[in-house]
């Protein structure tokens, strides 16, 4: 009988997961509370507008991620957008729905709780269990969010995982703005002190239209953390005030709004691959277990998944 396995979170670490289980014929679910995949892979389309407001680009180091960026490239699904970092084609999402493969996906279902039934894991959300014929009888869990958000999850199925509670995430307030004229010259501009850390022209990148101009602004970890809960309208003209102050840029936006990552940038990882209770047949895996990079969220679904097939 084919093994069922829930995959609760379906950004680069579940992913990876799912791609190398479903490969070994494994039945997957994938679960996330987005309307997409990708995680902070994201892009937010508007019209003719688009913003790569969470994820800038990532870059690839070892032989098995640069062996599937290279699968992207040949596809057009990835460009190289400076040396060495690159980007989704047309979107940062584009890479990532090649992942999902074979695997059943279910989007916009904000998992809350887990729950053994006698003939396996049951996914369940605050309104209940998900109504689906494979719930009840997953044989295995992974958890691949955020590990704030793994904690309550693992603490539901009565499950503890030695090592989730280190990791620590600093928000980001990312503001994404649109032109009617070009503002800014280079493609992108990193700062180490002040509100701003980051400021990239979204249009320079591969695949993108050109026009109108458009910037992705990332508020730096100290000030992300001091306004988080700022409501976004707020926090979009706050952040708007200091770019100018950053770059003096005069002109006025099209378009202006702002999204709050709560869980952006690992700054503490667990230093290990990933987690997994081959007992209970329940494992946690991301970036936060190896470190701030889509490749570390990537090598730790690969680890995940070869946990989960060496308990076989």
């Amino acid at each position: 009988m084919t093994r069922s396995i829930a995959i609760i979170g379906a950004g680069m670490a579940g992913l990876a997961a799912a791609r190398r289980l479903g490969a070994a014929g494994y039945s997957i679910t994938l679960f996330d509370k987005s309307r997409g995949v990708g995680g902070r892979m994201a892009t937010r389309r508007l019209e003719s507008l688009q913003f790569d407001h969470g994820a800038q680009y990532f870059t690839a180091r070892g032989d098995a991620f640069r062996a599937l960026v290279a699968e992207w490239q040949g596809a057009g699904q990835t460009g190289e957008w400076f040396d060495g970092a690159f980007v989704g084609t047309p979107g940062m999402t584009a890479p990532a729905r090649t992942m999902v493969g074979h695997s059943t996906l279910m989007t916009g279902v904000q998992v809350t709780g887990l729950e053994r039934q006698p003939g396996g894991w049951s996914v369940r959300t605050a309104d209940g269990p998900v109504d689906m014929d494979a719930n009840g009888s997953f044989s295995a869990v992974i958890l691949a969010v955020p590990s704030p958000q793994a904690v309550p999850l693992l603490a539901s199925a009565g499950v503890r995982l030695h090592g989730v509670d280190k990791a620590t995430y600093a928000p980001c307030w990312a503001l994404m703005l649109a032109f009617a004229e070009p503002v800014l010259d280079a493609p992108y501009r990193r700062f180490t002190d002040g509100p701003i850390s980051w400021i990239a022209r979204n249009s320079s990148k591969p695949g993108r239209s050109p026009a109108p101009e458009t910037l992705v602004v990332h508020a730096s970890p100290d000030w992300s953390r001091a306004h988080l809960e700022m409501a976004p309208a707020d926090a979009a003209a706050a952040l708007l005030a200091h770019l100018r102050a950053l770059t003096g840029i005069p002109a006025e936006p099209t378009y202006s709004a702002a999204h709050r990552w709560r869980y952006a940038l690992v700054e503490q990882a667990a230093g290990v691959p990933c987690l997994w209770d081959s007992e209970a047949q329940i494992g946690a895996c991301g970036d936060w277990c190896l470190g701030p990079r889509v490749e570390a969220a990537f090598d730790s679904g690969e680890a995940m998944a070869a946990a989960v097939l060496a308990s076989d």
